[in-house]
């Protein structure tokens, strides 16, 4: 049994799509943020770093595997099931490339400019600027990629799982902040829709939401 530690995220929504991609059975643990529950001890053994998800999958010989960082959960879920991550050549490391882009890019910046503009009480123009400026010029590598091709590396993978909770809160969650940047995302937008159809992405999207 695969038992995912998460919460309702961009981050805590990558393993879920990427789990009902596959099909497979697993259970999930809520670990509230807004309680400080990632600072427990049981969960801290799992995930040194104090940050959701973490996964553990009971299941291999040897002993049970347990990952922490979204990134690196979604790549051995591939690889673990040959899907969704090719096992050689140049295409793999394509999507790698993608998947480290929005690991080091895209959701730390969204979520510093989430942080800035919107939660935190007191308003600091300097680093909204930054964080809106770095937003703008990373959805712009996004569209300008999607504008060649269906998903970010060609074919559906974990990079777009790994990429879309993110951007659909840089259009609904921070969508006041971002709106005069994407309205002329029109790739983006219909990568979007793509994801949006897909039941997979629908279920994983409403984690711990029932």
């Amino acid at each position: 049994m695969i038992t995912l530690y998460t919460w309702k995220t961009p981050n805590g929504r990558k393993v879920p799509i990427m789990l009902e991609e596959l099909g497979w059975e697993y259970r999930t643990v809520p670990i509230d943020l807004s309680k400080g529950e990632q600072h427990d001890p049981d969960f801290l053994a799992l995930s040194p770093n104090n940050k959701i998800p973490a996964l553990v999958d009971d299941v291999p010989e040897g002993g049970p595997v347990r990952i922490f960082e979204s990134g690196a959960i979604l790549q051995y879920l591939a690889e673990k099931s040959g899907r969704f991550l090719p096992a050689s050549g140049p295409e793999r490391y394509t999507v790698l490339e993608w998947l480290h882009w929005q690991i080091g890019g895209l959701g730390p910046m969204l979520g510093q400019l989430g942080f800035f503009a919107k939660r935190s009480d007191e308003k600091a123009a300097l680093a909204i600027k930054r964080f809106t400026d770095e937003a703008e010029r990373l959805l712009g590598v996004m569209e300008r990629r999607l504008a060649e091709r269906d998903f970010l590396a060609g074919d559906y993978s974990i990079a777009d799982m790994a990429a879309y909770p993110w951007t659909m809160a840089a259009t609904t969650f921070l969508g006041d902040v971002l709106e005069g940047h994407l309205a002329d995302k029109r790739a983006l937008h219909a990568w979007l829709e793509r994801m949006d159809a897909r039941p997979a992405v629908q279920r994983g999207m409403k984690v711990l939401e029932s």
